[in-house]
């Protein structure tokens, strides 16, 4: 029977219960343990009997069982409502980042707290594949050799010695053979194949099993991330771009369980820090601000070759000229005791300001109940401490009703420019 855990960041799941029922099964965390090993412990903690998650979120599946690690804005401990809330709020986040397709997924999809981040992506994909097979696969030309009755071709003389010296009515030749084999179909039914392993959901196996009866005949050969960097996208291929990409997640992302069978693993985590500085900036882009413009990872030369990149920086042009700020995203709690920057920080954004010429910064943090520190001012490096300041800035993630706030970019304008 499969199983959900939810969990937040840097929350614990061991083997034994906790407050919410929650608990791994030995082998469950054998797999993860091994899992992380493999990726040089980056998503989570070896603890005592299990493990603490990091800052990575999204969803790990591991035999029956799912994982969803679910971002969170501040330490307050957690009720149920706060799982469901950050559940919806993740994938709306993944939807403005364009994680998932936008035009995929409808805000009933996201709002149907039952579905795992997983399942939404497999049903995406479903869909992506059955709108292929409609419309129908792509044939392309390929090389094949064979003993033909017939000499169509190229004669392969060494082969056509070897193969027919007694046979002599026969042919070894290299030819063009123009069918469905070819390596985006084969991507496409590996992945298949994959989901029909993984997933517990009887409708989604129903599903991908009439999908794959409806395949042509082509081979189901091992995938390789080498694979992928073998395609190339052209007038054909074109409709296959989000199926592909989907299909190179849950291939590169699966880890078969070679030894039993039972807890193949299949993850999709996502950088907490990464997301939340990508989905700021979206949402600037989105603010209805006359005169701002918004870029993203901008980048100039530092110290010989190495490079300084601030998150987002912004343009305000006004009648006056032109402003230039600069936000660095921080998806961290300080402490409400004393929200007070570091020093390594502090020093990160008085470099922003000089090479961006930028007479204001702010280090943004999710929070709701903290409030803005004034501007700081640097006292060296510009002509007067008024043209080089940072400030601490919060903002609230969720709105009074409990999702994600679509005024988040304009309240961090306003914050900047007050």
């Amino acid at each position: 029977m499969a199983r959900v855990i939810q969990v937040f960041e840097f929350e614990k799941l061991t083997l034994h219960l906790d407050w919410k029922g929650r608990q791994l099964l030995p082998r469950e965390l054998e797999r993860l343990l091994e899992f992380n090993d493999n990726n040089n412990n980056l998503y989570f903690t070896g603890i005592r009997d299990g493990i603490q998650f990091n800052n990575y979120v999204g969803v790990i599946q591991i035999g029956g069982l799912t994982i969803e690690i679910l971002p969170k804005a501040d330490k307050v401990k957690a009720t149920d409502e706060d799982y469901r809330t950050w559940h919806g709020a993740l994938l709306k986040m993944l939807k403005v980042c364009k994680h998932i397709n936008v035009t995929a997924v409808s805000e009933a999809s996201l709002k149907q707290r039952h579905n795992s981040l997983l399942e939404l992506y497999f049903e995406i994909y479903l869909d992506e594949v059955q709108l292929l097979l409609r419309r129908g696969l792509i044939k392309q030309y390929r090389r094949h050799t064979s003993n033909v009755l017939s000499l169509k071709g190229r004669l392969d003389f060494n082969k056509n010695i070897q193969q027919n010296l007694i046979h002599q009515e026969r042919f070894y030749t290299e030819h063009q053979i123009y069918d469905f084999e070819n390596l985006a179909n084969q991507i496409l039914l590996k992945a298949l194949s994959i989901l029909g392993d993984i997933t517990f959901n009887s409708s989604l196996k129903d599903r991908i099993a009439r999908l794959k009866l409806s395949f042509p005949e082509i081979k189901e050969i091992s995938i390789q991330k080498s694979h992928f960097d073998k395609l190339k996208e052209n007038r054909k291929t074109v409709a296959y771009t989000q199926a592909l990409q989907i299909a190179k997640m849950i291939i590169l992302n699966y880890s078969p369980d070679i030894r039993t069978g039972q807890e193949n693993m299949l993850t999709l985590l996502f950088d907490m820090n990464k997301l939340w500085e990508e989905y700021i900036y979206r949402m600037l882009l989105k603010a209805n601000y006359e005169g701002i413009t918004v870029s993203f990872q901008n980048k100039q030369k530092f110290w010989e070759s190495r490079t300084i990149r601030p998150d987002i920086v912004l343009l305000h042009n006004t009648e006056f000229g032109t402003n230039t700020y600069v936000v660095d995203t921080k998806w961290k709690i300080l402490d409400t005791n004393n929200p007070k920057p570091s020093d390594d920080d502090l020093k990160q954004m008085y470099a922003y300001n000089l090479y961006w010429n930028a007479k204001k910064s702010m280090l943004l943090y999710p929070h709701s109940n903290l409030v803005d520190e004034s501007f700081g001012k640097f006292w060296k490096g510009a002509p007067t401490p008024d043209d080089n300041q940072c400030k601490v800035g919060f903002v609230s993630v969720l709105d009074d009703n409990n999702y994600l706030d679509i005024k988040i970019g304009e309240k961090i304008i306003n914050k900047l420019l007050n």
